[in-house]
């Protein structure tokens, strides 16, 4: 009999990064015996992802308004409690506060993930009402009890070499010859509860960007929402899962997003990350990558930001130096994967 037989486990997604992260251990998990279910929020690509990748799951509409953000968190618990007691699963695993409260009113265990510490209100709830709290081992913070650190990030979860192998054939994807320099410029909507207050580069910037970095590499551009339509022909002309074969391959990556950056730091590529995220309350995976592994570059200044990219993108040896640096963060860091399959294990078996 294997060893996660008649165990069950419910998984609560609401981006395209949980799918990633949680891919190859839902995997592992069903592997060992263990029944899972998974509850998604229909929102920026999560669920074309899942199909994709081939993992059944339920899912539900997302709240659109931006000014009606601070009731999105209703939906998904209303969907999570009423999967949870259809499935009635030893185990919730997620990313946030709905896992955390679908626990509680489930009378079940939860495991929550976080590596965001400016989220005060949400870190609140989830310390509150989380069976066990995972996070980065730079992570800032300190949960109580509850916390468990790692050596690694989510990212390494799907990132690490063990379970990703770079595609060269991105580049006839892309419509470029093979090992042409290219920069791929990434920009977020700033549309989630979390990021309200919160920007990343304007639209002059954009334009600045794209006009002093094609002199050095071609500009492929990925936006969240809408471009202009002068930079329609800079769009990235990928399928959304191809985009860290890209990533891997690309000379540099200049963002206002967050996951993006710590995904190009992991896969060996120089990120220049801009929004008014970075300060003295960053998260610390970002702190850790800039000023440990100095691999990434972060800046509130979006005038600094544009600098430091031309300035990268202009270094020939740029993605070599890069590698080493990749080489000693990889050292450092745990089979991500690995343990957090354990780690579920453990905490669905301590039920039982």
């Amino acid at each position: 009999m294997s060893s996660g037989k008649h165990l069950k486990l419910l998984f609560m997604m609401n981006t395209p990064a949980d799918v990633h992260t949680w891919r190859y251990v839902i995997h592992a998990l069903k592997d060992k015996g263990y029944e899972v279910t998974i509850l998604a929020r229909d929102y920026g690509g999560t669920v074309q992802l899942l199909h994709k990748y081939g993992l059944r799951f339920r899912a539900f509409k997302a709240i659109r308004s931006r000014y009606l953000k601070i009731f999105e968190i209703a939906p998904h618990i209303w969907e999570g409690w009423k999967l949870s007691r259809e499935f009635n699963p030893d185990v919730i695993v997620g990313f946030g506060v709905d896992a955390a409260l679908t626990g509680v009113l489930s009378r079940k265990r939860s495991i929550v993930f976080t590596d965001s510490e400016p989220i005060p209100v949400q870190l609140f709830l989830i310390r509150l009402f989380a069976t066990v709290i995972l996070t980065p081992s730079c992570f800032r913070k300190d949960l109580g009890k509850k916390q468990v650190r790692f050596a690694g990030y989510k990212e390494l979860a799907y990132l690490h070499p063990d379970y990703f192998e770079p595609d060269p054939s991105i580049y006839r994807e892309l419509g470029i010859r093979d090992s042409e320099r290219y920069v791929i410029l990434r920009f977020n909507v700033f549309d989630a509860f979390h990021d309200i207050g919160k920007h990343g580069f304007a639209l002059t910037d954009k334009y600045r960007l794209v006009r002093d970095l094609e002199k050095h590499c071609r500009v492929f551009i990925s936006a969240e929402g809408s471009l202009p339509k002068d930079l329609e022909c800079y769009k990235l002309p990928i399928s959304y899962e191809r985009i860290h074969h890209a990533l891997y391959y690309a000379q540099l990556v200049v963002c206002d997003t967050q996951t993006l950056t710590t995904e190009a730091a992991v896969l060996g590529t120089p990120a220049v990350r801009c929004n008014n995220f970075v300060g003295a309350d960053d998260m610390g995976n970002f702190i850790e990558l800039e000023q440990k592994y100095d691999s990434i570059y972060c800046f509130r200044d979006s005038q600094k930001a544009i600098q430091k990219a031309v300035e990268l993108a202009s270094h020939p040896d740029l993605k070599r130096e890069w590698a080493m640096k990749r080489r000693r963060l990889l050292a450092d860091k745990i089979d991500v994967t690995q343990f957090m399959v354990g780690f579920i294990e453990h905490v669905a078996r301590e039920k039982c």
